[in-house]
């Protein structure tokens, strides 16, 4: 069967009394520096012409996707999110700098559901004149971000420990990849590391969103409490909420750490229903510490990576 069919959601059959999810770029991959600070950083500032404030445009990405509550976001309100912390830096002020304002590009984020770059082909098609235009600039960015990855990001193993936790969790628990990545990537990367065999299934952005993942693979045939979602995102834990899931957090800048303590003791916790409560609150407190929701520009810190 064609592995970008959303058939392979519904025909999964639990063989495990436990599940497990696993979000795979920056949880269990350490891609997600490489990604954005040598990919789609460069092309948002040589696309948008955003050389003459280089330094803070990379401020203001790499807070975004990578040291805010914004991790993890769809890369199209991701980028609308850098401009608009752009256009209020002070530094960006003080030079006068014009920021582009891309109003069809506006207009069609607030208009689609699932921003793609098939979903953005298919705007481009009804679109003319300067609109056309826009969007179609915009696509070519996108679509320069991923020649970029698959130029760049290779030969990266799991974190530390990722293998280990697989192996303890794989008797007891069907573990499924619950990513927004395209499933080519995922089943490249997995396969190259030998440790797709670990999984029952692979789910990545042809077959729906995180949460639709979860929703199709859980509903109805997990006990409570006997669903888990690993991620290192606050859409992940959303995800794992909207299906009543429980949810381990890998803490960006600390995932080594992370994946020891699921390894050595949370794990357990899951299996002996001990998890729910207490200990898992105090993880997610952790957790959010890591991503503020304001930039150091305009007030708080971020949780500098260890």
């Amino acid at each position: 069967m064609d592995n970008t069919t959303p058939q392979r959601l519904t025909d999964f059959e639990p063989s495990k009394e436990f599940f497990i999810g696993i979000d795979s770029d920056g949880c269990a991959f350490d891609t997600m520096e490489i990604k954005h600070k040598e990919c789609f950083i460069p092309n948002i500032i040589c696309s948008f012409g955003l050389q003459p404030i280089s330094k803070f445009a990379r401020d203001a990405a790499e807070f975004v996707n990578l040291y805010s509550q914004w991790r993890g976001t769809n890369r199209f309100p991701a980028l609308q999110r850098v401009l608009d912390l752009l256009e209020r830096h002070p530094d960006v002020r003080e030079r006068g700098f014009s920021l582009p304002r891309l109003p069809a590009f506006r207009q069609w984020l607030a208009n689609e559901a699932k921003p793609s770059n098939p979903a953005l082909q298919a705007a481009i098609a009804q679109s003319n004149g300067d609109a056309g235009a826009e969007l179609k600039h915009v696509l070519a960015w996108s679509t320069a971000v991923n020649a970029t990855i698959t130029e760049t990001v290779y030969g990266i193993p799991p974190f530390p420990h990722v293998r280990e936790c697989l192996e303890k969790a794989a008797p007891r628990a069907d573990i499924i990849v619950v990513s927004a990545t395209p499933i080519e990537a995922l089943q490249r990367e997995w396969d190259e590391h030998d440790i797709a065999r670990f999984t029952a299934l692979i789910a990545g952005q042809e077959l729906g969103t995180k949460k639709e993942h979860l929703q199709v693979t859980t509903a109805g045939r997990y006990p409570t409490g006997h669903v888990l979602m690993i991620g290192d995102a606050p859409g992940d834990m959303k995800a794992a909420r909207a299906n009543d899931a429980l949810f381990f957090p890998i803490n960006p800048g600390d995932e080594a750490r992370s994946w020891q303590l699921l390894r050595d003791e949370a794990l357990e916790r899951f299996f002996a229903g001990t998890y729910a409560g207490d200990y898992e609150a105090a993880l997610i407190a952790e957790f959010e510490r890591h991503l503020p929701s304001e930039p150091p520009w305009e007030g708080e810190a971020p949780a500098e990576p260890a």
